[in-house]
């Protein structure tokens, strides 16, 4: 496993990530979001937490918005039973709305593509925790393009019933920097997750190029069912 700021070293463009993971004595999940832009439009962007349960992105300048269709969602959403979903999309709501339904993270995402965006046709990256019985599970997904044809798209899964002390699984949306930008490939990379809930947040904050970071959100999920720890970081504030 690596820490977050030396596996991104040099990498100014992971695009939207997500992080799950335990925290160093297994007390309590942890989610971490962030954003980043290279566009005008896509860096007028802060996190906004509307209640309790919901993170919300929001345009930092109501007057430079262009285009809100792909960048203003609610990428967190708490719901009930212990749930949390986490993306880099309105898959958010398409989550939650199956879930409630009585279906399943993946039967939600089987009906979602990858972002409309040529020619770099986003992926949506997607997760859920589930804390219950003093444990917490894990999923992530990736939908993307085959290797940016339109025509195929691949949606993939990863399960983990538990994680270890102070680890975690790192999925985000661009291997790196380009033009176009080339889709995440392989498993979740596993990076630590150590240290006190403000100290980790300040590591994966600092991980991110600071020309095209624009907004973090982390979260601390006590097994034990007691009260959390929340934190939102936003460039523009």
């Amino acid at each position: 496993m690596e820490n977050m700021v030396s596996l991104l070293a040099g990498n100014r463009y992971p695009g939207r990530g997500i992080v799950l993971g335990m925290n160093e004595d297994g007390t309590a999940a942890r989610i971490a979001y962030f954003i980043m832009g290279r566009s005008e439009n896509s860096r007028n962007r802060i996190f906004v937490k509307t209640d309790a349960d919901t993170l919300e992105t929001r345009a930092y300048d109501e007057s430079k918005m262009i285009d809100p269709r792909l960048i203003i969602y609610a990428p967190y959403r708490h719901i009930s039973g212990g749930v949390h979903i986490i993306t880099n999309g309105d898959q958010t709501d398409t989550i939650r709305d199956y879930l409630e339904a009585g279906k399943t993270f993946e039967d939600a995402l089987r009906s979602r593509t990858f972002e409309p965006d040529m020619p770099n046709y986003t992926p949506r990256i997607s997760g859920l925790v589930e804390v219950a019985d003093g444990q917490a599970s894990f999923r992530l997904s990736i939908l993307k393009s085959d290797r940016g044809n339109p025509d195929v798209v691949l949606r993939q899964f990863f399960e983990y019933s538990t994680m270890g002390n102070g680890e975690g699984a790192f999925l985000h949306t661009y291997r790196c920097d380009g033009n176009p930008i080339p889709s995440f490939e392989g498993e979740p990379e596993r990076v630590s997750v150590l240290g006190s809930f403000e100290d980790w947040t300040k590591e994966v904050w600092e991980s991110l190029d600071s020309e095209n970071r624009i907004s973090l959100f982390t979260c601390e999920l006590p097994v034990d069912g007691s009260k959390g720890q929340e934190c939102v970081i936003n460039k523009y504030q």
